[in-house]
Formats: C-alpha cells, structure tokens, sequence
C-alpha cells in the first residue's frame, strides 16, 4: 500500500508509571512488557502494511532524541517535535499536513504510541478494511475496541447499524457512528455495557487526506489553513516552528469527528489493552503467591494483591504483613503507593523535585 501513511502520536508523559517512566521517557519509551518498548511494538505491527518510509511519528523538543534511537528504523525526517504542546487536533493536523506534502491523495492511519495488541494479523486486517473503506468512500473511519467492563475512564463510541457504503468483500464491517460519548459516571458505563453497541473510542483514525482536509475546512479552518501552509511550505521545519504554536489547542475528538458528516466505526477483533496504569501492567506480570505479581524474585509472608515492579528485574523483595501495595523500584527512586490510587500517582509527581520527574 505505496499511498498509506501512518502517523503515530508519541509525545504523551506518562505521570502514572512514575519513577518508571519520567518526562523525557514516558510510557512509550519504556520496556515494560517484553524486550522492546511498546513505541518499537507499534512500529513492527506495521510491517506489511505500511512502508517503513511512509511512517511518521511526532513526539516533543524532550523526547525526540530518545524517539529517534527507539525508531532507528525509520528515516530521521520522519521524526518530528512539536515545538509546542497544542492537544491531539493541532498534531493530526500538522500530520495530515506533512503527509499532503508528499502525497495529496494518500490515505492516513493515526494510531498512538502506547497500545498494547498483540493480535498482528487481525489488527492487519481490521486496518486493511479501513483503509479500502476509506479510500472508496469519503467517510471518517474510527476502531472501536468492544467493552469488557463498565470502564468509566474510556471514551465511547455509540455504534448504529451496518454502513451502506460499505465497500463488499470486507471481513470487518463499518458500522455508522451515531455519537461519540464522553467519559461517563460509573453507573452511565454500566447501561452502555448493557446496551451492548457501544464500543470504547480507541484513538485510532483512518481516513483520506482529502476527506479530512474538506472536513476540517467545515469545521476547524484554522487547522485547515494550517494543512495548506503546511502543503505550500518550502521549509517546512521553519514553518512548523513559526505556525505549530499559534494554534488553538484542541482534541480531535471536539475539533473533527463529533461534527463530521459522515463516520464510520469498525469494532476491533484483535486483542487490545492501553496499558493504563501500573494496574495493568500487573496481569502481564509473573504470578506468585497470594495474587502478588511481580517482575523480580519475590518471597512474602502474609501479604497479597501486590505489585512489585524494579528496573534491574532480579533485585530480592520481600513482603511481610502488607496487602494491595504498589512498589516499584528504579535506580534513583522507590515508589510505594496503594493500589486503589494508582490513578492517583500522577498528583505525587506533581509534588516531586524536576530532576526526578
């Protein structure tokens, strides 16, 4: 597919894997589940897609050298910092603009950095099936990840019926969007699981560079005249740095797909986890005694649902007495938190001094 681009958005901080992860080395950049990071894990689920070439990622000023060795793969140019930090819409934007640049009539796959999916070849063809969906009719195509739980911490997708505009022969079929939901209270989680057509929003976009240049035109000019300087640019780094920071920050959920005209949703059949928080990373953790996960050697007496975590992976912990801890354990920093509050790290680090943050 010599005419597909995918951009990936890799600039996030990742506050709630703290000492893990720090601003410089966020949730993407980190080896937290396997032996690679989970950056080079989007990067290799790629291949056979899309071109090494036509894959663009964006970052910030304080990750990109960190990017540029993860993503050694991947021509430098195809490497770019934001020079200001302006939400999800300004950086689609500026990615839909360096892709027109080269090709006007591409098609785009968006994904972010920090998803765990290990299910290659169903992820290969849920893609394949948005793209020809897209590149045959000028729809806005979104993935849909089916709920397990009543997650009040994911945006959903309201999902209606069957798309006519299907083009035939597709194994995942699009569905009409009927209206993105907003993160919902506990109990409005509930009844959307009962529903049972709503689908978690999983930050994966697909779409023609002409459909969302003409959307964006309707709806946010400034990111399409954006587009434009971009496509028109002969430096394109100056006007990246003289523009980018001039635009509104907005989500591309607010800017674009809530108001489109016409979006699809195809509901993913690979498996998927955003790896949210250190209480995800514990189901992919050995098991020991007592529901205590842990990536080192651990012996406990008395203690369970614990989560030990330490950078060397083969440092001795021991638990005595202690129930639903968090513990994680890098080079400069111990973490001790209670596991109801993993959300919560992120306020802690707030509090930190900057060289540990």
């Amino acid at each position: 597919m010599a005419q597909t681009y995918a951009l990936i958005l890799a600039g996030g901080s990742g506050t709630r894997f703290w000492p893990l992860s720090r601003d410089a080395k966020p949730k993407q950049l980190l080896n937290l589940l396997g032996d690679s990071t989970l950056l080079n894990q989007t990067i290799a689920r790629l291949d056979g897609l899309i071109p090494k070439e036509n894959i663009l990622i964006l970052t910030n000023a304080l990750q990109i050298d960190a990017v540029r060795e993860v993503a050694s793969e991947l021509p430098p140019e195809n490497i770019i910092a934001e020079p200001a930090k302006r939400d999800t819409a300004p950086a689609v934007a500026l990615g839909v603009g360096l892709i027109a640049a080269r090709d006007p009539e591409a098609t785009m796959v968006v994904l972010p950095a920090d998803q765990l999916i290990n299910d290659t070849e169903n992820f290969h063809g849920v893609l394949s099936d948005a793209i020809t969906t897209a590149q045959q009719t000028q729809s806005l195509i979104t993935i849909g990840i089916k709920p397990t739980w009543a997650c009040p911490s994911y945006g959903y997708v309201e999902r209606g019926g069957p798309s006519p505009l299907a083009p035939t022969g597709l194994k995942n079929i699009p569905h009409e969007v009927t209206c993105f939901r907003e993160k919902p209270a506990p109990a409005l989680a509930e009844t959307f699981l009962k529903q049972g057509n709503f689908a978690w929003n999983a930050g994966m976009f697909i779409w023609s560079i002409p459909t969302v240049t003409h959307e964006l035109s309707l709806h946010t000019p400034e990111l399409a005249d954006f587009i434009q300087t971009l496509q028109d640019s002969s430096n394109l780094p100056q006007t990246i740095e003289d523009d980018f920071p001039n635009l509104t920050p907005i989500s591309i959920d607010y800017a674009l797909m809530e108001k489109a005209a016409h979006v699809l949703n195809i509901e993913a059949s690979f498996d998927w986890d955003d790896v949210g928080s250190w209480i995800s990373v514990a189901k992919y953790l050995d098991d020991s005694e007592n529901n205590n996960k842990t990536n080192s050697p651990l012996e406990e007496v008395e203690s369970s649902n614990n989560i030990i975590f330490t950078e060397s992976k083969n440092t001795q912990v021991a638990l005595l007495g202690v129930n639903d801890l968090i513990v994680v354990q890098t080079g400069d920093s111990i973490l001790v938190a209670n596991r109801h509050q993993a959300d919560d790290i992120k306020k802690l680090v707030a509090k930190l001094p900057k060289n540990l943050t």
